[in-house]
């Protein structure tokens, strides 16, 4: 099997995950300047098998797109244009950076790390994948 990658797309910085090759579990992987995240994507799509790139979708509590939904579509565009073999999924990403911050606090992390804005995208990214696994 290939693996899956998920993103937490925003403005400044992309959180991104990665599942095992049997799509069981998924990890942090790393986070990047949004500006370099095709060239980071060139570059591990080249290497790695993936089958499905999930991608958090920003919903309002009503469940109405977000502001930054606007943001995303042209990324999202060319993301299918580019890689027209890999199945692009969005996931509602609600809370998930309030449940990154509140495991970074359950695991014990400092207030320094605690206040890593790349490392609550790279947990938001996980829990963004996890949220698909477990609804696959």
């Amino acid at each position: 099997m290939a693996r899956i990658l998920a993103l937490d797309y925003g403005k400044v910085r992309t959180g991104i995950a990665v599942t095992d090759e049997l799509q069981i579990i998924a990890s942090g992987l790393t986070t990047v300047a949004t500006s370099e995240l095709p060239q980071f994507l060139r570059k591990y799509l080249a290497t790695e098998d993936v089958e499905r790139i999930v991608i958090g979708e920003p919903k309002q509590m009503d469940g109405t797109p977000s502001t930054s939904e606007a943001l995303m579509q042209p990324f999202i565009a060319k993301l299918e244009k580019w890689y027209p073999n890999i199945l692009v999924t969005r996931q509602d990403e609600r809370f998930t950076s309030k449940l990154a911050f509140d495991s970074m606090l359950a695991s014990g992390l400092g207030k320094k790390k605690r206040s890593n804005k790349a490392l609550v995208d790279e947990i938001s990214a996980t829990i963004i994948l996890q949220d698909y696994l477990n609804r696959k």
